[in-house]
Formats: C-alpha cells, sequence, structure tokens
C-alpha cells in the first residue's frame, strides 16, 4: 500500500515539475509591420530631425531636401508664361477703328434713310451706305476670328510649360519628407547634409502599440483554435516566472510547414506544425524579437 502511495505521489509530482517546465503550448516571436521610408526626392538633406525610438505621427514632417533649383526652375518657367501672354493681342484695341467705321457708317445710312424720306436722297446712296456696313461688318468678323486664333495658340503654347510648373511643385512636394504612418521609428539611415536620391531608404517605423506574436501549432493543437479568440500570452519576467497578456487569434494559415529550428512546440516530435498570428496590446514591455509564449 505505501508502495503505491508513494508511485502515485511520484508520479504527480513528475507531472507537476513537467507543467512548470513547459507550461506553454506553443511559442513564437513578436513581429510588427515595419515600413521603410524611403527618399522621394534627389538633393542635400537640409533637415532631418528624428531619433531612433522617437513615436512619431502620422503627418509629421521629419525634414526636408535642398530645393533650390527646383525653384528657381519654376520661377524661369513662371516667366515664360507671362513672356508668352503678353503677345497675346488686345482684340478689344485692335477692333476699336473698325468699330468707330462700323458707327460711322450706321450713323450715315440713317441719315440717308431720313434723306429719302424728304426725296434728297437716292435709293442707290441707301443701298451704298448698307454695303459699306456689311463691308466693315466683315472686316470686324475677319479680324476677330483672326485675332482669336493667334490668341489661342499662344495659349496652347503655354500649355506645355504649365505642365512642367505642375511637374515641379510635384517634385517640391516630394522635397519636405512627411512620416506617412504612426509609429516607433526602428533604424535610421541617414543624417543631416547626406545626399537623398529617390528611393534611397532614410528610416524604418513600425507602429508598437499593437504587436503580432507569430507562434506555431500542431496539427493535432489546431481544431482547438480558431480566428478571433482569446487566448493568454506568456513572456518572460525579471523573476523567472510569466507575464501574462490578453491576445487574439486574427490569422491561421492554412498550410503545413516545417517546424522552424527556434521554435519549439508543446509535442517536440511534431516536425509539420501551422502557423498563427495572436494581436496582442503592447505596454511598451513588447519589443520585436521578443520569444513569446501561449496557453491554448
Amino acid at each position: 500500500m505505501k508502495y503505491i502511495f508513494f508511485s502515485m505521489l511520484l508520479a504527480l509530482t513528475f507531472l507537476q515539475c513537467k507543467e512548470e517546465i513547459n507550461p506553454y503550448d506553443a511559442s513564437g516571436t513578436f513581429e510588427a509591420v515595419e515600413t521603410i521610408i524611403p527618399a522621394s526626392a534627389t538633393g542635400i538633406l537640409k533637415a532631418f530631425e528624428l531619433e531612433e525610438g522617437q513615436v512619431l505621427d502620422s503627418g509629421y514632417v521629419v525634414g526636408y531636401v535642398d530645393s533650390t533649383q527646383l525653384y528657381l526652375r519654376k520661377k524661369q518657367l513662371q516667366e515664360q508664361i507671362s513672356a508668352l501672354l503678353s503677345k497675346q493681342p488686345n482684340i478689344a484695341s485692335q477692333l476699336a477703328a473698325y468699330q468707330e467705321q462700323l458707327k460711322h457708317a450706321v450713323h450715315e445710312r440713317n441719315r440717308i434713310d431720313q434723306l429719302i424720306k424728304s426725296d434728297a436722297a437716292t435709293p442707290k446712296q441707301l443701298d451704298d451706305a448698307n454695303a459699306q456696313i456689311a463691308i466693315i461688318e466683315k472686316q470686324i468678323e475677319g479680324v476677330q476670328t483672326s485675332l482669336s486664333i493667334t490668341r489661342a495658340g499662344i495659349k496652347e503654347e503655354t500649355v506645355p510649360v504649365f505642365t512642367q510648373i505642375e511637374q515641379i511643385n510635384d517634385q517640391l512636394r516630394k522635397c519636405k519628407i512627411i512620416n506617412p504612418v504612426k509609429g516607433t521609428v526602428l533604424t535610421k539611415y541617414a543624417e543631416v547634409y547626406e545626399m537623398a536620391i529617390p528611393g534611397k531608404a532614410l528610416y524604418k517605423i513600425a507602429n508598437l502599440d499593437k504587436i503580432t506574436l507569430r507562434a506555431y501549432v500542431t496539427g493535432d493543437q489546431l481544431p482547438g483554435i480558431q480566428l478571433n479568440q482569446t487566448i493568454t500570452v506568456l513572456v518572460d519576467n525579471v523573476d523567472g516566472g510569466y507575464k501574462e497578456y490578453s491576445g487574439r487569434i486574427e490569422w491561421i494559415s492554412d498550410k503545413a510547414e516545417f517546424t522552424p529550428k527556434t521554435i519549439q512546440t508543446k509535442d517536440e516530435r511534431a516536425n509539420l506544425v501551422y502557423a498563427i498570428k495572436v494581436n496582442v496590446k503592447n505596454d511598451g514591455a513588447l519589443k520585436i524579437g521578443m520569444y513569446g509564449e501561449i496557453k491554448l
């Protein structure tokens, strides 16, 4: 009887020790969406105010690239447009003389019309007056058409110049380095007065407010989990124990893969595992690359 009791106590102690040694079901590492922000313009970095570990808001102006040459080029194009537009004919002033002639001809026609009523003029004189008015109106129409064509042609010449100005405005906007996403600066790749070219990495940023634990579960564990399931995430603390976080499963891989060398599952005999992503709200203690465990 004593032997049986001793055996049961030994087995219970063994199970308890095993549970303490491996109190989790799977483990993995924390990761976040890391975004590398590149330069969009060519030039010297005149200002670049950020440091690794700094938290940036979306829309924060990090710095700017020297834009002097672009500004001067834009100014030159604007002056070119002004020069072209100054060549446009003033239709009103150039038609003023014809308008005076037309006004005089109409007045003369009306005078002759009154004279005819008193038999002081002939119908031929009235016909000649009407013909003169028609000629002047044709002249006005022709000159107006010609001047309008000239004016339109000059405007068309300015279209490609305006397009060049729009391109320069776009380049000027890109000279201003604006942070696109809220997050923490992980790595800084450039310094003030260095040369920036489009595509060159300036810094890496990631939002660490919510961090993801990529863990691996076995096929036996897979039926027991589902999307949006709340699970316990364990992280080593300073006293040798675990700090608990609440996590939510946001992704489950639909295909198996071989167990990564750095990852162990509860069943170490399993060669094939399924990756899952667990979203965890970060209190500032969780870092990218840290190990974490999950308790299903």
